[in-house]
């Protein structure tokens, strides 16, 4: 394998950086109706899906693309957050000015404030809370008073939360009877699978047929089209690659990478259909 020795980022990193976000249909779906949820001046929108299947990417790149239309966006990460912070960060992720936040008043009034100035300046105030089903109560019913308010001051302020399906009954039923829209990620297909890692490739300066077909499906099939796995199993490849100097990635290394991270009593149940399909 050719390794391209400039500055070049390593391929399948995982990280939550715009440059490596991968824009497939399924993502760009959920992007256009969190755009129509705003355009339309909707309320509520929930996201969700199981874990690995990118909520916590799209909540990033959502809120890079709803910035950019004019809306003024907080992301707030509410998972395991202990109880009575969410409103001073949510305060801190907003653009107040130095007296606003110096202010001797109580939180909830400086973010209604925030608020107010926004709807006034007809300007989209948009929340996106990630992991809201793990998020304490506090934080859930504040978010929730956010989305159901019916004072000016908060018609043009939008929550946009993301849980996992089994969680999908701790969102308080405000925001869930609410939600104009509600986005369910699903796994990518081996197509979209073997576009990503394409895609991926060239962004890092490396060929785009890098990955054999033959192990391109092998991967999307023990992935599960899960992207946070295919990101794995990919990164591990191209490494296992250049260890043994090899031009291609062929099934066999993905076979044996994947090996390398499921427990033994679980690979034959993955594997044998692979082989049978590629021996």
């Amino acid at each position: 394998m050719v390794r391209d020795p400039s500055s070049a980022p390593a391929p399948f990193s995982g990280s939550l950086e715009p440059a490596a976000f991968h824009s497939g249909p399924p993502q760009e779906e959920a992007l256009a109706r969190l755009e129509w949820l705003v355009a339309e001046r909707q309320r509520c929108g929930i996201v969700t899906g199981t874990d690995g299947l990118g909520k916590s990417h799209l909540a990033a790149a959502a809120a890079r693309r709803l910035g950019g239309l004019g809306c003024e966006v907080a992301v707030l990460a509410v998972g395991g957050l202990p109880e009575g912070e969410w409103i001073d960060l949510l305060l801190e992720r907003l653009p107040l000015d130095a007296a606003s936040r110096a202010e001797p008043i109580r939180p909830w009034q400086k973010l209604e404030n925030r608020l107010r100035e926004n709807a006034l300046m007809e300007r989209p105030t948009v929340v996106i809370c990630d992991d809201l089903d793990r998020a304490p109560a506090d934080a859930a019913e504040g978010l929730a008073r956010i989305a159901a308010a019916v004072e000016p001051r908060f018609a043009w302020a939008i929550v946009v939360a993301t849980a996992a399906p089994a969680g999908i009954a701790r969102v308080p039923d405000a925001l869930r009877q609410r939600a104009a829209v509600r986005i369910e990620l699903a796994p990518w297909t081996d197509t979209e699978t073997a576009d990503y890692l394409a895609w991926e490739l060239a962004r890092s300066g490396r060929p785009g047929d890098l990955f054999s077909p033959e192990a391109a499906a092998t991967l999307a099939r023990f992935a599960g089209g899960v992207p946070r796995h295919v990101c794995r199993l990919a990164r591990l490849a191209v490494l296992a690659a250049e260890g043994d100097a090899a031009e291609r990635i062929d099934a066999a290394t993905i076979e044996r990478v994947w090996r390398e991270l499921v427990p033994a009593t679980d690979v034959d149940a993955h594997i044998r259909p692979v082989r049978r399909l590629w021996a």
